[in-house]
């Protein structure tokens, strides 16, 4: 197909296509989806999975980056209309920010098709797979579920526990609002052209209530909205990976307490400032954003 509309896959855009139609419906079924859904899908492609999704979601919009991709999916994908929307767009307006031309259209779809769950299901591109994930969960609106197709090793953060070299910044961020889990590996051999690392079909569910817990604890009256304080947190507590509690909490930007004061706040709080941050729990990271965010 690309070749009989002379287009070549992009490596700098992470293109790389899902070939195994059997994984395909597994990404489908992976998403439970209803006509109560409207899907957002990162990257179009040539319209296999987009065709799938339009089976069985209510409503899909689908951005895709690449003029020649775009146009080779408007000729593919079956029902284009006010349901079904294929966008020339890039996702992101920064790194920390959705386009937010894409976002209006998905929700204009969502009300248009009177589906009441949104949902991202995905084969992500490479290079935007954490900012897209990361952003739907910090700023919304907030996905009922993701599944998403990702790097094996973004898989592995998403899903760490505390104490395993995975676990960091990512992995207290997606654990604290949502359930993770690996759906399954996938090898290289399953995209075309093959990409030199293992992929992971991820799922995200949601969680409004531990949503709504952690961002009354972290709200303040001014400064930031809870979540991007909190994901701004953990992003410069683990810029300081290998030192210590006491060593990292220090080292935050516009910090100005000295180590006895944070030695103090952290036995008060029952937390040993000899420890790393990668081997506490998400609880006790909430803790750390309430004492020093």
């Amino acid at each position: 197909m690309l070749r009989a509309n002379g287009l070549e896959a992009k490596s700098k855009l992470g293109q790389n296509f899902l070939i195994d139609l059997n994984l395909m419906d597994i990404v489908v079924r992976s998403a439970e989806l209803t006509r109560d859904d409207a899907v957002l899908e990162v990257g179009t492609g040539t319209g296999g999975l987009t065709g799938r999704l339009v089976e069985f979601a209510g409503a899909v919009v689908s951005a895709e980056i690449d003029p020649g991709l775009h146009a080779l999916s408007r000729r593919t994908v079956p029902g284009q209309g006010d349901r079904v929307r294929l966008l020339l767009a890039d996702i992101l307006r920064t790194k920390n920010e959705l386009n937010k031309e894409v976002i209006e259209a998905w929700l204009e779809a969502s009300r248009a098709a009177g589906a009441s769950r949104l949902k991202l299901v995905a084969n992500l591109p490479y290079a935007v797979a954490v900012p897209v994930m990361a952003n739907l969960l910090v700023s919304g609106p907030v996905p009922a579920l993701q599944v998403g197709m990702v790097q094996w090793e973004i898989a592995e953060r998403l899903a760490a526990k505390p104490g395993e070299d995975a676990f960091g910044s990512l992995s207290v961020l997606a654990q604290s609002v949502a359930k993770v889990s690996i759906i399954r590996k996938i090898p290289p051999r399953a995209f075309f052209p093959a990409p030199k690392v293992d992929s992971a079909i991820v799922r995200l569910e949601s969680d409004p209530q531990a949503r709504a817990t952690l961002e009354g604890r972290l709200a303040r009256p001014e400064g930031p909205p809870a979540m991007e304080r909190w994901r701004n947190f953990l992003r410069d507590l683990y810029c300081h990976r290998r030192k210590n509690l006491r060593g990292g909490l220090h080292s935050l930007p516009g910090q100005e307490l000295g180590k006895p004061e944070i030695d103090a706040r952290l036995a008060a709080a029952g937390i040993d400032g000899n420890r790393r941050a990668e081997t506490l729990a998400i609880e006790d990271h909430v803790r750390l954003c309430e004492l020093f965010g």
